[in-house]
């Protein structure tokens, strides 16, 4: 009887075992699916960019993206929103000055600090952005009806909630 009992829970661990291990690819489904998601997006953007002439690296696309988003906030505000470090956004921010995608006027309450906001070609450019990923964007989703596309913003804003992210 023992060695019944025993042969019996050896196998319940093999297969529990097997399931963790087939499991724990599972366990980075949704990551993996998101990372494929962004690069298909990050491609799709490359390729439209390119296309149409915007010529805007990604960092610099997030960038101008943030101050037609924010007109008037500063760089140490993007610094702390990106995450990034504060040179390279000092590097960026200045390509896109260079290239009149954004202005600045000094900060009446900081003499050091400059408020930045977009230039009229800059809130074009984004706008031509936009369209680009409003075209992925139905590309992405064909084939949803509202409920369902509902149903998929619903979930997406419970992930972003579940990490603390805001849009």
């Amino acid at each position: 009887m023992w060695l019944i009992m025993t042969t019996i829970l050896s196998k319940q661990d093999d297969i529990v075992n097997h399931m963790a291990t087939t499991n724990r690819s599972s366990d980075t489904e949704v990551i993996d699916r998101l990372h494929g998601l962004m690069h298909g997006l990050r491609r799709f953007m490359h390729e439209a960019m390119r296309e149409d002439g915007l010529g805007l690296a990604p960092m610099e696309a997030r960038c101008l993206a943030y101050f037609v988003r924010n007109p008037g906030h500063t760089q140490r505000d993007l610094v702390q929103h990106a995450g990034r470090d504060k040179a390279q956004i000092a590097r960026i921010v200045k390509a896109l000055h260079e290239r009149g995608l954004l202005e600045s006027t000094p900060d009446p309450q900081d003499g050091r600090a400059q408020r930045i906001a977009p230039t009229a070609q800059g809130r074009a450019q984004q706008q031509r952005m936009r369209q680009h990923q409003a075209r992925f964007e139905r590309a992405l989703t064909a084939g949803l009806d509202r409920a369902e596309r509902s149903s998929l913003l619903d979930l997406l804003d419970r992930l972003q909630a579940n990490v603390g992210e805001r849009n």
